[in-house]
């Protein structure tokens, strides 16, 4: 676990690039996506926006519910907000889409594992939330509501707005929902994060347990 600043910033730089990689990936599988990220293909598929400059505008919405709440970012939930999105569209602009279930499956779960190896990444870094997080335990504070039930109607809401809106709902979405949690459980502990218990959710952004927590974001 790096611990000089230079360092750490490399490894959240790193960290945020590979999500938004890993979001394409699972974008271009065409099998559903995690909740945020339905979010942003709905948005996207609205209004003139891209996918990745959608992914910028709603954390940085985001972020701005964080002020009544009394939540304080860090350089990590700046960046956060600025570098997933370019990084989302790159890899759309670079992969193309999957060809055949095989294909498919085979790029949802690369997205997937590089999603959980990139929030091990970020989070282990310690230089703040990402605005999802954020969002998720300031209200969580303000509330006294049990994190699970938070973060489940937070991307509840999301996911079926994205759904109504026009992103791409499916199996991965389900997916993800189920498996990212285990997973990030094991890569924030590869880099000096101890794992928290598991809620019941779906996943995005970003997509792991809360308390250690998260970014996409």
């Amino acid at each position: 676990m790096p611990t000089a600043l230079p360092l750490r910033l490399l490894q959240l730089i790193t960290g945020l690039f590979l999500y938004g990689f890993g979001a394409s990936l699972m974008i271009r599988a065409a099998i559903g996506v995690a909740p945020w990220d339905v979010l942003s293909q709905g948005i996207a598929a609205q209004t003139p926006l891209s996918f990745g400059l959608a992914t910028n505008v709603i954390g940085a919405l985001v972020l701005l519910l964080w002020w009544p709440l009394r939540q304080k970012p860090g350089v990590g939930t700046v960046l956060n907000v600025m570098l997933i999105g370019p990084s989302a569209q790159f890899g759309l602009w670079l992969l193309p889409p999957a060809v055949g279930l095989g294909w498919q499956l085979a790029m949802f779960c690369a997205g997937m594992l590089l999603v959980a190896l990139a929030t091990g990444l970020y989070i282990g870094a310690k230089l703040g939330p990402g605005p999802r997080d954020g969002l998720m335990t300031g209200l969580h504070a303000r509330t006294g509501w049990p994190i699970w039930k938070v973060r489940s109607l937070i991307e509840g809401s999301v996911l079926l707005l994205g759904w109504w809106l026009g992103g791409n709902v499916g199996v991965g979405t389900l997916a993800f929902a189920l498996l990212i949690g285990p997973l990030c459980g094991v890569t924030l502990g590869w880099f000096g994060i101890g794992k928290v218990p598991s809620a019941p959710a779906s996943g995005s952004a970003g997509p792991c347990p809360a308390s250690a927590q998260r970014g996409k974001g």
